[in-house]
């Protein structure tokens, strides 16, 4: 029943998922191979989302069937607790809750990262068909504050498709945030072998800190930055809501932006937390399933599942809830987080000492 609960639920998210992009693959020329590897790739995404839901689905209809048939009636008449019962089937949820945090670290955020790539690659090809290069997947106004190194970016057009930077802007600063350096350039490139940015057609300008007069300007036709080595494709991701990176994109926007006092940290931290916590949903999903479907009505096995249903709801509706406080700085990032699951927990446990 898992197994078939899974299987349906993502194919009604694949088919949710070609509603909306299908149109697009097809005007972007994507052949069928194409299509078919891109839905590949973007199938694994959807695990994070149907496997707790298939989970107490499919325990609320397997144990609601032994619950209608009496057996658990014949397993307490052997003398057997309901822990005792049902306690393969709590370590089958936190071996999938285990499973989660791994998938959630490795192939879920791959799924997701890889689909975008195909979807976006086979957009800018489309578009370096019908414009230039130098005008294909421009995104503008990028700014990006590297505080943990002392720079800061500010890029008036950058294209996605050939990594060129158009009006760039680098401000170097020291401990005390002051500019030492500036670095003003009409073109420049990043290079991600050497992972070195290069600057045509600008100038270099050095400051006195303290007193903010220019000490130095040199022109330039061409000049390698190998100091700097910021990613072009981490300023982009920052440009974006976390909820709308994956989980490899939120750590690697907490590595590069490890100061406490950044403005901005704090949403991701959020997203950070949320997104491991979320892995103990499996767990969850079985202390929600097993009192209500042991102990419901056997001529209306209904009352026992809308109960159960009811609470998994209002799971749903308090983990965003939880996740705002923590957004506002009203709760720790890790307590908004795990807060919820902590309080579907404690209500799991007090339910079944209710049906023990």
């Amino acid at each position: 029943m898992l197994g078939l609960i899974t299987g349906a639920m993502v194919c009604l998210f694949m088919l949710q998922s070609m509603y909306d992009t299908f149109g697009d693959l097809m005007s972007y020329d994507a052949s069928l191979l194409q299509i078919g590897f891109y839905y590949m790739v973007l199938a694994p995404s959807f695990i994070s989302n149907v496997l707790p839901i298939a989970i107490l689905l499919s325990l609320l209809y397997s144990l609601g069937r032994l619950h209608r048939d009496n057996e658990f009636s014949a397993f307490r008449s052997a003398g057997m607790s309901l822990f005792r019962i049902t306690r393969w089937i709590w370590i089958f949820g936190l071996f999938f809750s285990v499973g989660l945090l791994f998938l959630n670290g490795g192939l879920v955020p791959w799924s997701i990262e890889q689909s975008k790539k195909i979807l976006n690659n086979l957009e800018l090809r489309h578009e370096a068909l019908e414009t230039g290069t130098d005008q294909v997947g421009l995104v503008k106004a990028v700014a990006f504050d590297n505080r943990k190194e002392g720079r800061v970016w500010f890029i008036n057009r950058f294209s996605r498709y050939s990594y060129e930077a158009y009006g760039v802007t680098v401000s170097i600063l020291n401990e005390k945030r002051q500019e030492t350096q500036r670095i003003i350039a009409s073109r420049g490139y990043y290079d991600d072998v050497d992972r070195v940015w290069v600057f045509h057609d600008g100038r270099e300008m050095f400051f006195d800190p303290v007193a903010r007069d220019i000490v130095r300007n040199i022109r330039f036709k061409e000049k390698i930055m190998p100091e700097l080595k910021d990613d072009p494709n981490l300023m982009l991701i920052m440009e974006k809501r976390p909820k709308d990176l994956s989980f490899l994109e939120i750590k690697r926007v907490l590595n590069a932006k490890s100061t406490a006092d950044d403005p901005k940290i704090l949403s991701f931290k959020m997203r950070y937390h949320g997104m491991m916590a979320g892995t103990m949903s499996c767990l969850i999903m079985v202390g929600l399933a097993i009192p209500f479907a042991v102990s419901g009505v056997r001529t209306n096995p209904a009352v026992g599942v809308s109960k159960a249903l009811a609470l998994f709801a209002g799971y749903y509706v308090l983990l965003p809830f939880s996740l705002a406080l923590g957004e506002q700085g009203v709760l720790a990032p890790l307590v908004a987080a795990w807060l919820p699951n902590l309080i579907a927990l404690v209500l799991s446990f007090w339910f079944l000492r209710k049906v023990a």
